[in-house]
Formats: structure tokens, C-alpha cells, sequence
């Protein structure tokens, strides 16, 4: 067992600044990644052409965000939660110009508070099963795997309309992983929820399909992945199955320094949703492995807290980054997701 480590804060290098606005949840539209015509940046000044890596996509309004999860709604319109401030929303009916919509959460569940003296919720993730959408979340504080992952519910799933259910998922400072960044995912009958941050990397437990919450009263931890060296900086898992793989996402490095960050999305594949997972050399994920798929370029610095959204059988890869032409401010980075045919995914414009 090795020695807990510190891991970095999830909390932004600036403040948030975008000031909430009503927005009704109304039209519909497609996502920028699946629009066709030019490529556009995310602000006046374009990154070079020749970056190894593409921009993301233009988008517009309030797309101050940082550990975004995105979702479309039944009525065809797209919802962006983020971290911070009883975990900010962001609504969009083309998927371009979104609008600041106040929270998930109108008041802030008393237990949050055991985790964070702020109160302050991290990296959400949206998912639908069964008639309804979960949301997942992590309350924690800089440093600490003193964590716990949250759950809340709603039938629509917008904007404060989720009804909290507590704890799903809780570690203390003898653990030797953290129970932050949570990512679930459906797989032959049977729900799993990856996790983690730094200490020994991204873990996986069971969930119960009905209550969303662990299987077992004392759930096996399975590893999924880990870097070498301290401080073993690997965090924010989303896995999604392509083909006859699995996929796991995760951030590799620094993230949540502005312009300082060096965060960057990495990948691995394995035949169950349970890994083992191996990059494109064989390379085992606990082993340090993992695919670069999308680096920072230009003024797009820090890539990563990624999230996929599959919209209409075509898949999002749904990001932030700091953006070093706004005082290094986190944004919105939607690219699309597309397959080769090695089956390896392909971040596109």
C-alpha cells in the first residue's frame, strides 16, 4: 500500500465571474461537433494551424466552466453542469450560445459540509437510466481524500429540479485512493461507477440499478488505473463502449492552475467495463499507460475533466481548458468524437 499523496484542488484558479440568468429550456439543436461548415475558435484569436491538435469548437455566452457533464434533454435541449456554487448550470438550444441557469441545487444539503467547510460541490456527471437522470458529484476540499461522491435525481433534469440522495460513496485519510471525479456507466445489465484522483489512481465499484448507490454493503474496489511516480497524477475517469472495447478516459498531469495547467486527456481500451485496460503499445493502464488523445495547444492550455456525450449515435468529447488570451479562465471545449479503424477514438473538429 502506498502512502496517500496530496492531490491538487478542484477548485479554478479565478473566480467565476458569469452572472446567473433565467433561461427557459425550450427549441432544439445540435452540438458544434456534429455541425458542418468552417471551424471556428473559441474566441477572436485562433490557434495556428498547424497545432497537432484541433481547436474547439466556437461557442458563445457563458462558457466559463470547469468539470463540465453535459446531457440533452428530453425536449432536445442541452444542459452543461460544472463545478462550484451548488454545481453551476449552463443551458443551450443549438449547442453554441449557452446561458448560465442558475444550479443543480437550490439550497446545499446539510452532509456537504462534513467533506468541505465551504460547502462547495465538484465534477458532476449527468447520466439517464430508467426513466431518470442521475447526477453524481464529489464534496471534497483541497489536499484531502477526506471525499464523499453525492447523488441527486430529477425526472427532467434540469436546473433545480434534483432531489439530493446522500452519500453513495465515501473515503477518509487512511484510504489510499480519493472518492472524488465520479463517471458511470451501463454495461451487460450491471451499473459501475468509475473514480479517483491521485493516490493510487481511478477505481470502480458496483452500483445498484435501482437505488444508484453501491451494490454491496462493503463493495469490492477494483483498480483500474495508475501512474508510476508521485504524485501519480491521474484523474477524472468516464468510460464508453465502442465496438466490442470499452473505453477509459482520463486526465493525465496538472489541472485547476490557469495557465499553468498541463493537464491532458489520455486513453486506454479493454474487453470489459472492469479492464484491465492497455493503451495502443500494451501498455497496462495500471501500469502508467495511456493513449494521448488531446493535449493543450495555443491558447488552449490544460485539456482535460472530459466527459463524452453520445447525441443522436455520434459522440462529444465534452472538456475544459484555461484559456491563456482571458487571464487563463476555464472554458467550455467541445470537439467531436469520432473512431478509427483501429478503433481507437479520434478527436476531430
Amino acid at each position: 500500500m502506498q502512502a496517500a499523496r496530496s492531490g491538487p484542488r478542484k477548485h479554478l484558479g479565478t473566480a467565476l465571474t458569469a452572472t446567473a440568468l433565467a433561461a427557459a429550456l425550450c427549441g432544439a439543436g445540435t452540438l458544434p461537433g456534429h455541425a458542418v461548415g468552417p471551424v471556428g475558435s473559441a474566441g477572436a484569436t485562433p490557434a495556428s494551424a498547424t497545432a497537432s491538435y484541433p481547436d474547439p469548437r466556437h461557442v458563445t455566452g457563458d462558457t466559463e466552466v470547469h468539470d463540465p457533464s453535459a446531457a440533452r434533454l428530453a425536449d432536445g435541449n442541452y444542459v452543461v453542469y460544472s463545478t462550484h456554487n451548488k454545481i453551476e448550470a449552463r443551458v443551450s438550444q443549438d449547442g453554441r450560445t449557452w446561458r448560465r441557469a442558475g444550479s443543480a441545487f437550490t439550497e446545499i444539503p446539510d452532509w456537504w459540509h462534513a467533506y468541505s467547510p465551504e460547502g462547495d460541490p465538484w465534477a458532476p456527471e449527468i447520466t439517464y437510466r430508467d426513466g431518470v437522470h442521475w447526477l453524481y458529484y464529489a464534496v471534497s476540499s483541497f489536499g484531502s481524500n477526506h471525499s464523499a461522491i453525492g447523488l441527486a435525481t430529477s425526472p427532467s433534469g434540469r436546473p433545480g429540479t434534483w432531489q439530493d440522495r446522500g452519500v453513495v460513496f465515501a473515503t477518509t485519510t487512511s484510504d489510499h485512493y480519493n472518492a472524488i471525479d465520479p463517471a458511470v456507466i451501463q454495461a451487460d445489465g450491471k451499473v459501475w461507477m468509475s473514480f479517483g484522483s491521485y493516490w493510487t489512481g481511478i477505481r470502480m465499484i458496483e452500483l445498484d440499478r435501482r437505488t444508484g448507490k453501491p451494490a454491496a454493503a462493503d463493495p469490492e474496489v477494483l483498480h483500474l488505473a495508475t501512474r508510476p511516480d508521485a504524485p501519480y497524477a491521474v484523474e477524472a475517469p468516464y468510460i464508453v463502449r465502442h465496438g466490442g472495447h470499452y473505453y477509459l478516459f482520463v486526465s493525465y498531469d496538472r489541472c485547476c492552475a490557469g495557465t499553468d495547467s498541463t493537464d491532458n486527456v489520455r486513453v486506454g481500451r479493454a474487453t470489459s467495463p472492469t479492464g484491465p485496460y492497455y493503451d495502443r503499445d500494451g501498455t497496462p493502464m495500471t501500469e502508467g499507460g495511456g493513449e494521448l488523445l488531446l493535449s493543450g495547444h495555443g491558447r488552449y492550455i490544460g485539456t482535460g475533466g472530459q466527459s463524452v456525450l453520445r447525441d443522436r449515435g455520434r459522440d462529444v468529447l465534452v472538456y475544459h481548458y484555461y484559456d491563456a488570451a482571458d487571464d487563463g479562465r476555464p472554458k467550455l471545449g467541445l470537439n467531436a468524437l469520432t473512431w478509427g479503424k483501429d478503433g481507437w477514438p479520434v478527436v476531430s473538429p
